[in-house]
C-alpha cells in the first residue's frame, strides 16, 4: 500500500487523505477521488460549505500526497 498516515491527527482530515489515496491506487481519477474526498468532510463536518470542504481537501491532499509533507496542516478545529 502507499504511505502511512497514521501521524496525522485530525480523524476527518486522516480520513479523507486515506481515502484519496487508496481511491486513486484503485484507478478513480483525480476529480472523481477529490469530489468523493470532498463528500467525505462535508459527512465529518455537515456545518461546512462546499467551498470550505473543497479548499481544506485540497490542501490536505496538496500536503500529504504532492508534497509529502509530515508536518502539521491548518483545517478545522476538530480532534
Amino acid at each position: 500500500m502507499g504511505a502511512d498516515f497514521s501521524h496525522i491527527a485530525r480523524r476527518c482530515e486522516r480520513a479523507v487523505v486515506t481515502a484519496y489515496r487508496e481511491l486513486r491506487e484503485q484507478g478513480s481519477a483525480d476529480f472523481s477521488a477529490f469530489g468523493a474526498c470532498t463528500a467525505l468532510y462535508r459527512i465529518h463536518h455537515p456545518e461546512a460549505s462546499v467551498n470550505e470542504a473543497r479548499r481544506l481537501v485540497a490542501e490536505w491532499i496538496d500536503h500529504h500526497i504532492v508534497r509529502e509533507d509530515n508536518g502539521p496542516t491548518d483545517g478545522c478545529d476538530c480532534p
